[in-house]
């Protein structure tokens, strides 16, 4: 199998489905049994029981624009069908939460056409401390297991830590890592790690780029030479920008989005640690607000619980019972 075949929609196996429904329980639970206790003793969805529904909302990290649009489409649902039980919210929540998704997601992950680069560049952004590392790490595993070669890039020259923590990964996934003195420039790295991807024929390059969030000047600067660089080995380098998100933090996540989508052209989101957080709602504001790809759900501490996201099995692992 191919990088290509990789990344194709493929049904979920049983262990994957496991792991997500376990990755949100923390969410699932909080979220359902606020939903139980705002629907006690009412037969019939009316003002109050939408009122108790957008706190809901706010409150799990969904944001309030998107949770005012979910909030207004299931409005007009109960509008139109005069009477709505609060039996039925449920279900209605889950059909407007997807078709959300579903639009924000125009381009779905699964969807899309990689073309023939060879190699397929990734270059990936994110503050210190979501799971950056450990993303790229849990990616090359996969990535290598669906039968291609990898190569890292430690870019991040700017802490000791990032640069041997990328060293661990390769040697732990089994890939090649090039890698530079502490301080070196990260431009130079991306220089030589595409130029070496290009001589023994890799069918993936992941760059890593230092994760701080200086001023946004900075930033972007600094990610642009990044890619300046990178194009004059291989043109319209990185196919891809893949920005790592820490879902326990909520709205936190959020501002991070926004700094790294107004410095570079972010067009992949990754979201970690949804396992251990209640907030999992914001993968549903962050998709709304910014019309970028949720690509990959990080549900577990193991190799394999980096899952590609597919909004109808998370939607559905959501609202199962």
């Amino acid at each position: 199998m191919g990088l290509f075949d990789f990344f194709k929609k493929k049904e979920s196996t049983p262990q994957e489905q496991q792991a997500l429904d376990t990755g949100l329980e923390k969410t699932k639970d909080n979220f359902f049994s606020k939903i139980s206790k705002a629907i006690a003793g009412k037969s019939t969805v009316d003002d109050d029981v939408l009122d108790e529904l957008e706190e809901i909302l706010v409150t799990s990290d969904v944001g309030v624009s998107t949770t005012l649009k979910i909030i207004e489409r299931i409005q007009a649902r109960v509008a139109k069908d005069k009477y709505v039980s609060t039996s039925e919210l449920n279900s209605l929540l889950r059909d407007e939460i997807q078709q959300l998704l579903a639009e924000n997601n125009s381009n779905d992950f699964h969807n899309f056409e990689y073309g023939n680069h060879k190699p397929y560049v990734i270059m990936v952004v994110g503050v210190n401390g979501v799971g950056k590392t450990t993303t790229i790490g849990k990616l090359a595993h996969q990535l290598k297991m669906a039968g291609n070669k990898v190569v890292l890039g430690a870019a991040d020259t700017f802490r000791a830590a990032a640069v041997d923590q990328i060293l661990l990964w390769g040697e732990r996934v089994g890939v090649r890592v090039v890698a530079q003195a502490m301080g070196s420039d990260p431009a130079s790295v991306a220089f030589d790690t595409l130029q070496s991807a290009v001589a023994n024929g890799e069918d993936v390059a992941i760059i890593d780029t230092a994760g701080r969030l200086h001023n946004k000047v900075g930033l972007m600067n600094e990610l642009t030479k990044i890619k300046n660089v990178m194009q004059k080995v291989i043109p319209g380098a990185p196919h891809e920008i893949l920005l790592v998100l820490d879902a326990s933090t909520g709205q936190n996540a959020i501002e991070q989005c926004k700094q790294f989508t107004e410095a570079t052209a972010v067009n992949a989101l990754a979201l970690t640690k949804l396992d251990g957080t209640a907030k999992g709602g914001v993968v549903i504001g962050i998709s709304d607000q910014f019309k970028i790809p949720v690509k990959y759900i990080g549900v577990g501490e193991g190799m394999n619980d980096l899952q590609l996201f597919d909004r109808k099995g998370f939607v559905d692992s959501l609202f199962k019972k």
